[in-house]
Parts: C-alpha cells; sequence; structure tokens
C-alpha cells in the first residue's frame, strides 16, 4: 500500500507555480547520523576519492545500490507521500546519487542547468528529491533555483561544438532576474523537491566543512526515457507499479549527445539491479 500523501494544499500550489519546495525536519537528527555513517562507509568514501572530491563535486551514482540505507531512503514513506501528489500513483526511481562538496575552501561550484536536459523523456513528470545531511547555506555552497524557471520549457545546453556539457546558456534568466533566485537552505533533515525542468545551480563552498546530500529522481510510470544512461536502479518501482503505458507530451527533445558518446544506454530502460527487485517485489 502507498503512504498517504502529506503535502499541503499551499506546499502543491507553491510546487506548482515555483517548480520547487523545501520540508524542514523530515528526518530526525539520529535518522540523519546514520545516514552520515552509511556516506562515511569505505566503499562510498573509495568511490569518493576516485571520483575526485578532494578538487571537486562529485555526484556518486547508483547510490542505492552501494549501501542498503540509500536503498530504503528511496522507498521511505516520507518521501513517496512528499511526490505522489506531484507525480501520482504510480512511481520509479529515475537514478540516486551521492551529492557532496569537496571541504576545500572555493573549490565545487556546479553550473546552472536543468535535469531533464540530462535524460530526457516523453513527458515532464519527473522530480528530484534532495535529502540534507548537512545543513545548507551560502557559505557552503547550497543551491539556488530560479522560482518559476519549470514553466520556461527545455533551455540551451549545449557548447560551441553542439555537444550537451551539462551547462545552460540561457543566463538571462538568472543574470538579468536576481529576484526570482531563491537560495535553498534546509537544515540536516530536510528536503528540498524540485521540477525536472526547474533552473538550479550551486557556488563554491567557502565554509571548509562538508556539504553532503542524496539526491532521488523519480518518473511518473508513464515517463519513458529518450537518451542518456539506464544505471543499475533505473526503473525501480517505490509505488504502485508498472503499467506499460506511455504519455506523450508536445514537444521536440534535442537528445544528449556528448563527446566520446552518442545517446546512452535508455532503450534499455530498466538497469540490472533494479529490474531483480522487481521482480523480487512482484512489480
Amino acid at each position: 500500500m502507498n503512504p498517504d500523501p502529506i503535502l499541503t494544499a499551499a506546499q502543491k500550489n507553491a510546487y506548482r507555480d515555483d517548480g520547487f519546495i523545501v520540508l524542514e525536519s523530515v528526518y530526525n537528527a539520529e535518522e540523519v547520523e546514520a545516514l552520515r555513517a552509511a556516506e562515511s562507509s569505505p566503499a562510498i568514501q573509495t568511490a569518493l576519492e576516485a571520483g575526485g572530491i578532494k578538487h571537486q563535486t562529485v555526484h556518486l551514482l547508483e547510490l542505492t545500490t552501494r549501501h542498503p540505507a540509500f536503498h530504503h531512503l528511496a522507498l521511505d514513506p516520507r518521501i513517496i507521500g512528499a511526490i505522489t501528489p506531484l507525480l501520482g500513483p504510480d512511481i520509479q526511481l529515475q537514478h540516486s546519487k551521492l551529492a557532496t562538496k569537496p571541504v576545500t575552501r572555493g573549490t565545487g561550484e556546479f553550473g546552472w542547468h536543468q535535469d531533464l536536459m540530462f535524460y530526457p523523456h516523453t513527458n515532464t513528470s519527473l522530480l528530484s528529491v534532495f535529502v540534507y545531511l548537512d545543513d545548507a547555506t551560502p557559505e557552503n555552497g547550497c543551491m539556488s533555483m530560479v522560482r518559476g524557471s519549470h514553466r520556461l520549457g527545455p533551455l540551451n545546453h549545449l557548447d560551441a561544438n553542439g555537444l550537451f556539457d551539462g551547462k545552460c546558456r540561457a543566463s538571462e534568466h538568472w543574470l538579468d532576474q536576481p529576484e526570482k533566485v531563491v537560495a535553498i537552505t534546509p537544515r540536516a533533515g530536510g528536503i528540498s523537491i524540485h521540477h525536472c525542468l526547474t533552473l538550479h545551480g550551486s557556488p563554491p563552498n567557502l565554509s571548509g566543512r562538508p556539504r553532503r546530500g542524496v539526491v532521488f529522481s523519480y518518473r511518473a510510470d508513464d515517463a519513458q526515457q529518450l537518451g542518456d544512461t539506464i544505471f543499475q536502479d533505473t526503473g525501480l518501482v517505490v509505488a504502485g507499479q508498472r503499467r506499460g503505458l506511455t504519455r506523450c507530451e508536445t514537444g521536440t527533445w534535442l537528445l544528449p549527445r556528448r563527446s566520446g558518446h552518442n545517446y546512452g544506454s535508455a532503450h534499455h530502460q530498466v538497469g540490472t539491479w533494479a529490474q531483480s527487485e522487481n521482480e523480487k517485489n512482484g512489480v
């Protein structure tokens, strides 16, 4: 049984109008410490080191497969109860990751972008949940989001050679309208939820302290992936069931072709680990 929706009408309206919401104190101090302990496990720390965490922000993907605490978190009724009013009753995980900035002062900037440009789908019923393991502040490089930018549609993320590099070129939306730029600053244990087309980015970490968070990107069951990577946990059913339906919104997507490879493995649709979990759970 899926959990009851937990968002208020005001929160649902804010997500619709602004493209993001923040929920404080979703997890208590003991739960946050347990997640930090999982993040500190040798296997995850080794992977972060390999990703260059001393010098740059690392997005450690397939997190649900790296520690059971993060698998359980992806299915947590508090998260699922918050996103079912926004995505509907049938929901899958699109990907999971640990997002952590280096503690070296002045490093870890992440440019403005829209998530869906990384992994276009047939519709825009996707969102990301950020679970904060540390207080988010401007000093430690918290995310900022552009209010209402999810209604702009897909924006240009191509470099001079026509390749996708994950950086939005439509800078007028944050430079020329600073009143729409909102710093996202929940305390540890809070979460933020943002639409897949909400413009967001983060400055360098100036604090000398870690800024860690767990990110789950979720999609409605009827959103079919068109490009980029199918990860091990892509397609994990977290609410409802798989119905075999695809819903298409009117629009044209430019698939994210990168240097060195074309459009990814999206034609497979479901990662191997997610497939085994789905079969285990009969969905």
